[in-house]
């Protein structure tokens, strides 16, 4: 296999990409000058020594320290929490600046082919709830895209909550500002802002 061929079958396994795009970015990245080829390269080879994952909400962010800026900035509101699937929905969600409360990514949503969430950080969710509430925290959001997954995990999450007796938290889930089937990602910030102020 060449090296054409052997680059575009990597940006096949990027989400969202099939084999034309994958095609696309390789004619690029042989236009574009070695300078820029180079930048590249250092930008995926510093993503290892630069970039961690943050002890708190899980997102992988850039630093040096264990708690992201997000975690530990003051003017967060302890009061709540919104559990979010992934990276993205939380950029979503911060970016729409509808959002001052803090995050926890739980990495995917439940697969209805096989009804369960192995991979999910459950365990890690449900460690960190009570040290949360003792800092004041009142509610859980249940930020999951709309759609059956979504809706799976959503109801996941609420059973194990129910195991944490003596803890009085509300938890609601984002409102139907969401078309069903739609990614959080990808919603625009009023949508984004109708989905939060009608969550139930």
């Amino acid at each position: 296999m060449d090296s054409i061929e052997r680059l575009t079958q990597l940006f096949e396994r990027f989400p969202g990409i099939g084999p034309r795009q994958a095609q696309r970015f390789v004619q690029f990245l042989l236009r574009s000058s070695a300078a820029t080829r180079r930048e590249l390269m250092d930008a995926v080879q510093s993503l290892g020594g630069s970039v961690h994952q943050c002890a708190e909400c899980m997102r992988f962010f850039s630093g040096k320290e264990k708690v992201c800026a997000i975690c530990t900035d003051p003017g967060r509101d302890a009061s709540l929490l919104a559990v979010v699937a992934s990276d993205a929905d939380l950029a979503a969600l911060e970016h729409s600046h509808n959002f001052r409360g803090h995050y926890f990514v739980l990495g995917g949503t439940v697969s209805l082919a096989s009804d369960t969430g192995n991979n999910l950080r459950m365990k890690q969710l449900l460690e960190a709830v009570p040290a949360r509430t003792k800092a004041g925290l009142m509610e859980i959001i249940l930020a999951f895209p709309a759609n059956p997954e979504g809706d799976a995990t959503a109801e996941q999450v609420r059973k194990k909550m129910v195991d944490l007796r003596g803890r009085p938290l509300k938890i609601t889930a984002l409102g139907r500002g969401l078309s069903t089937g739609s990614e959080l990602e990808y919603a625009d910030p009023d949508t984004i802002k109708s989905a939060i102020e009608s969550r139930r």
